[in-house]
């Protein structure tokens, strides 16, 4: 969520960013100062009047010690009214205060300057790319294939089970998974990661707090009867750790990693892009989180993409980077990266990774604070990034690895998988 402060100060500079968007925001940011104006006039009158009541109490008590009984009866009479006005400000500061955060929800974050604009994924920029694409023989498979030919994932039995987009891995294909999740949290927490195994059910509190609610209800499965949400990302829980906690400078930064299933009912997705692992509703993901100094956020970011980088490369998969254009970036994003492997047999590139500074935006929504050098609680910046998102990058693995043989297993995975081969 943006500060109203923040608008107030840079306003053209936020209507120009969510232009890069593609939204026009100038009246939404008008509506908001005169709502935050009213506010500020609002609470003005009722400090003011609550003062007034605590005088007169004061004078009730000394006129009551004096024997001025008359004088003290008819200042409470005073005071009662004075308190019908109190309520009545304290109903309308709450009714004002709701509609100001309503409204700021509409807003997304204001892109980083950094940032292209754009209105979708064409107009992203290519920042860097790795590896040679390799050349498949003759008979080679996509990955669907493959996984019924080797009989590592069933998506026939998820859709008995549970529905399209819930597979069932097996044999070879859940060891596989298995230690493609413990290599990335080792690799993690080499890097500095403290390790969390999180809640897989969040509450709404949470959802508001990273900014997946309100307004993304629809793309996550509610349990309505205990108004709980099944997480789409570790991202959620773990960065809703420090939820209305203030740090101490010297704690920062803040690195955390977790691994966890994810939940996505991926509403409208349907045709080609969706087939075989490139679009599910449950898979597993590691994530890391950082909190951030706002002085070091993208230095942070940074290390966070060449840590990601530095997972693909050691997986031996060709990969590129993308610079994220201001219509294709998440609500929440001020800076994002992309990463995606390339898949030889689909013969197009997957995402498998997006790494995201979100600067104040979500640290506002969770009062997430660090103490200054002079002491004063300030918002701290939050970034988190898919280290790594396991169907496409086992789509990959599949793909690009297969031979006449059968699949070869990346060296980094043999001593987690404990073969080398899947034949």
């Amino acid at each position: 969520m943006l500060e109203v402060n923040y608008l107030r100060e840079n306003k053209v500079d936020a209507i120009a960013g969510m232009a890069k968007r593609n939204i026009e925001a100038a009246a939404t940011i008008d509506k908001i100062i005169s709502i935050d104006d009213l506010r500020k006039a609002t609470q003005t009158e009722l400090d003011s009047l609550r003062a007034d009541s605590k005088k007169f109490a004061e004078q009730i008590g000394s006129l009551m010690k004096s024997g001025q009984k008359d004088l003290a009866d008819n200042m409470r009479n005073q005071v009662a009214a004075l308190k019908e006005s109190i309520k009545t400000l304290e109903d309308k500061l709450d009714n004002v205060e709701a509609e100001l955060r309503q409204l700021l929800f509409t807003l997304p974050n204001v892109p980083s300057k950094e940032i292209p604009a754009g209105r979708s994924a064409e107009d992203n920029v290519e920042v860097e790319r790795n590896g040679e694409i390799p050349n498949l023989y003759k008979d080679a498979m996509p990955h669907w294939d493959l996984a019924k030919k080797y009989d590592i994932i069933d998506f026939e039995l998820g859709v008995k089970v549970s529905g399209a987009g819930f597979p069932f891995y097996k044999g070879k294909g859940a060891r596989l998974q298995r230690a493609m999740i413990a290599y990335f949290l080792d690799q993690a927490n080499q890097a500095g990661y403290t390790e969390y195994q999180a809640p897989l059910l969040i509450n709404e509190d949470s959802g508001i707090g990273t900014g997946q609610l309100p307004d993304k209800e629809g793309q996550m499965y509610h349990v309505t009867i205990d108004d709980l949400f099944l997480i789409p990302t570790a991202e959620v829980p773990i960065t809703n750790i420090f939820r209305d906690v203030i740090l101490k400078a010297d704690e920062l930064p803040v690195k955390c990693c977790g691994y966890t299933p994810c939940f996505r009912r991926e509403a409208g997705s349907y045709g080609k892009d969706v087939r075989g692992l490139n679009r599910l509703h449950q898979f597993d993901k590691v994530e890391i989180v950082q909190i951030q100094h706002p002085s070091k956020s993208y230095e942070a970011l940074e290390e966070m993409r060449t840590h990601v980088s530095g997972l693909i490369r050691s997986l031996g998969l060709p990969y590129r980077v993308l610079k994220l254009c201001g219509g294709d970036m998440g609500f929440a994003s001020a800076f994002t990266y992309d990463m995606e492997v390339y898949s030889a047999a689909q013969q197009k590139w997957l995402e498998v990774s997006s790494t995201s500074n979100f600067e104040t935006f979500q640290s506002n929504r969770l009062k997430l604070r660090y103490k200054d050098e002079n002491g004063k609680p300030t918002l701290a910046h939050t970034l988190n990034g898919s280290a790594l998102a396991l169907p496409r990058i086992l789509a990959a693995i599949l793909e690009n690895n297969q031979t006449e043989r059968g699949i070869r297993i990346p060296d980094v995975l043999v001593s987690y998988t404990g073969f080398e081969w899947i034949d």
